[in-house]
């Protein structure tokens, strides 16, 4: 009898760790570039050392992008599993009466306790949603701050707390405001544990070396720094829960940094962002993946893979989870880019296909008159480029590229990851344009893409006639969403 229980418990032991569901924390940075991190390629020596403490744990994907160069729309690519044209989350306007399911819904129906910080307006079609917990409110009914690295610790544990008191698993969502601006400045009330100085950081390659655009990206870097000091805070709260060997960890950035040639585009800096994972017993410490493409439309069908629940119809992405545990996965060689609206409703639609060698894009807003409407045309770096520009016919040229654009773009991002040398319309390279132009054509049919028809580069009417009806189309829902505010009616 007692040798029978020993064998029943000790099978119990096997089997319940098995049947647990895993934890799953998502940590996402706000317009940080892929190389600002030290362990994806940044020149500033150890600028993030809690990020690459984490790198050193697990698997980094040195070729993982999201879908799009702003905000609300990218993030909603990572919570639906859908692009931007098919979830109709384009720009910065809530969807209400959507008829997918998005992370939130489907973790909570597979037994999670789902738990947000942070970016909680751009992170689901609606608002509010129906998270268990807002972390973010703090008790009183205050906000947390967004640039207080000490909050996120608080926000962690919490979340963990909770999750632990309802006797689940957790799904946690914490979202890093820097480096997204306003940049941390000198007396800032939140500080930074380093400070970066203008001749100490270097200067991306899509951009002028100039003094005033070195001060500001010295204000950049340090905010990076401050976005390192938050996920430091984040992990130590995991790590004094003593769920961190039970709990899978996923980081990356929205999108590129808030300049010019960065956020609001699909360049390669724009998108390619520092996707790290990890799992303990499941990926290997300091490894690095450099032959998959996967990208942020891929993150919900791996989440319910790790969750071991049910994909709903419609994902258009597809779990990277054999990558996860040290395996090959096929058709990993091409990822798929869209833009289409700013936060001020102005449309410029862009779409891109960028495989290990070429990035494409399409640009059908591109008239030679109508000009690129981004939130980076209000940053001291724009500014100072523009003032350059009169007297530098090298800056004039970088300025109108940023402004006009051409309908077509080619770059060769293993050589000119910067994308500064427009190969469209090289002779040695019609036959990659050509394929590039049919593989994207067919991913536009695939997902029933509104800019289809658009989609014919020499065909300036059908170009023009898609834009403005897509502008209309803004113009209207804006014009609409305005509230009229009643005139107060007097006492008498």
């Amino acid at each position: 009898m007692i040798n029978t229980l020993v064998r029943f418990l000790i099978f119990l032991s096997l089997i319940i760790p098995s049947l647990a569901k895993t934890n799953i924390l998502l940590i996402t940075v706000d317009d940080m570039s892929c190389d600002s991190v030290s362990s994806f390629g940044s020149k500033i020596k150890d600028i993030t050392p809690n990020i690459d403490k984490l790198a050193t744990q697990g698997l980094r994907f040195k070729k993982a992008h999201v879908q799009v160069g702003n905000c609300y729309p990218s993030r909603n690519v990572m919570m639906s599993g859908r692009y931007p044209h098919t979830s109709r989350v384009e720009g910065f306007y809530q969807i209400k009466n959507i008829k997918y399911p998005v992370l939130c819904d489907l973790m909570k129906g597979g037994g999670y306790y789902t738990a947000i910080r942070g970016k909680v307006n751009h992170s689901t079609p609606y608002q509010p949603y129906d998270w268990n917990e807002d972390l973010t409110v703090l008790q009183g009914g205050k906000k947390a701050h967004m640039k207080d690295a000490s909050s996120y610790y608080d926000s962690t544990r919490r979340g963990i707390n909770a999750a632990r008191k309802a006797q689940k698993p957790f799904f946690i969502n914490v979202n890093i405001s820097d480096p997204h601006k306003p940049f941390w400045k000198p007396g800032d009330a939140h500080p930074t544990s380093k400070i970066y100085n203008a001749e100490d950081v270097p200067v991306p390659g899509f951009l002028h070396d100039d003094p005033t655009i070195r001060k500001e990206l010295a204000l950049y870097y340090s905010s990076v720094r401050r976005a390192d000091d938050c996920v430091g805070a984040i992990m130590k709260a995991l790590t004094e829960s003593d769920q961190l060997n039970s709990t899978v960890v996923f980081f990356l950035s929205d999108h590129g940094m808030p300049l010019p040639f960065a956020k609001t585009q699909l360049y390669h800096h724009s998108t390619n962002t520092p996707l790290i994972v990890s799992w303990p017993g499941s990926t290997q410490s300091g490894s690095i993946n450099n032959s998959h493409m996967v990208s942020a439309i891929d993150l919900l069908p791996t989440f319910l893979d790790i969750a071991k629940i049910k994909e709903p119809k419609g994902l258009q992405g597809r779990t990277f989870y054999p990558l996860l545990k040290g395996k090959e996965q096929e058709d990993r060689d091409v990822i798929f880019k869209e833009y289409n609206e700013n936060a001020g409703g102005i449309r410029n639609p862009m779409r891109g296909v960028q495989t290990h060698q070429y990035l494409y894009l399409f640009n059908p807003w591109s008239n030679g008159k109508r000009t690129m409407a981004t939130a980076t045309n209000g940053t001291a770096t724009w500014k100072r480029m523009l003032a350059l520009s009169s007297n530098n016919e090298v800056i004039r040229k970088r300025v109108n590229v940023m402004r006009y654009r051409t309908v077509e773009e080619l770059y060769d991002v293993n050589n000119d990851p910067d994308c500064l040398n427009n190969l469209a319309k090289s002779k040695d390279h019609q036959n990659t344009i050509k394929s590039l132009r049919k593989t994207l054509n067919e991913w536009m049919k695939k997902t029933n893409d509104h800019a289809l028809v658009s989609f014919k580069p020499n065909n300036t009417k059908l170009m023009e006639d898609y834009v403005q009806s897509k502008q209309m189309e803004s113009d209207s829902r804006r014009k609409k969403k305005k509230k009229i505010i009643p005139k107060a009616k007097k006492s008498n």
